[in-house]
């Protein structure tokens, strides 16, 4: 016979297990959800000297979402251009262009900063005019912008926007300064180039290429 004591704790082991297997039945094990991916945003173009803060939004294997802080690990492909601190927030350091980078544990994600000058008063395409020959390389156009309290002209070609009136023109934009724009065609015609750049103000420039 077993006695009154082993009975009572029988009876509380049984009970207890009774409860653990009514919980897994209607929860399941509890497992801590797995990040899958990281999104970082925005995407933006700021001026010089100008900033813009950077979150990180974590998506995890159960469908869920969450606003990541503490542990993010922030970077920037180029300080140079962009710079960017440990909480996210982005400082345009010169005109280029960066990537920005956020990781937590072993997922990452990234977003784009541009960087302009700020107080463009002027917008120019060097030379205005120029000839090349049918699918050849162009001679190089240069984009330059005049700053406020400056005389020296800043080459902005890589961050204008680039467009042409011809629709068989390849467009081939710097990725750094100091090399140029140059375009190809297939047809012989002339072609209207534009380069817009967004400062303080939108301005714009044109020049002419002829394709022969």
């Amino acid at each position: 016979m077993l006695s009154s004591k082993k009975k009572l704790q029988l009876v509380t082991a049984f009970a207890t297990l009774l409860l653990f297997a009514v919980v897994v039945g209607c929860n399941g094990f509890f497992v801590d959800p797995v990040l899958t991916s990281i999104a970082v945003g925005p995407t933006a173009t700021i001026n010089q000297g100008a900033t813009v803060q950077e979150s990180a939004i974590g998506t995890y294997n159960d469908g869920s979402t969450k606003t990541l802080g503490s542990g993010v690990q922030w970077s920037s492909s180029d300080a140079t251009a962009a710079s960017v601190n440990n909480s996210g927030l982005v400082t345009g350091a010169s005109p280029g262009s960066a990537t920005i980078t956020a990781a937590f544990q072993a997922t990452s994600g990234t977003s784009s900063i541009t960087v302009s000058l700020g107080n463009v008063t002027a917008l120019k395409i060097t030379p205005l005019s120029g000839t090349v020959a049918v699918n050849a390389v162009s001679l190089p156009f240069f984009a330059n912008a005049t700053v406020a309290g400056s005389n020296t002209p800043v080459d902005v070609s890589p961050t204008a926007t680039w467009t042409t009136s011809s629709q068989t023109v390849t467009i081939n934009v710097p990725s750094t300064a100091g090399v140029g724009t140059t375009f190809t065609d297939t047809v012989s015609e002339t072609v209207t180039i534009q380069a817009t750049y967004t400062s303080t103000t939108t301005l714009t420039a044109t020049a002419t290429l002829t394709v022969n």
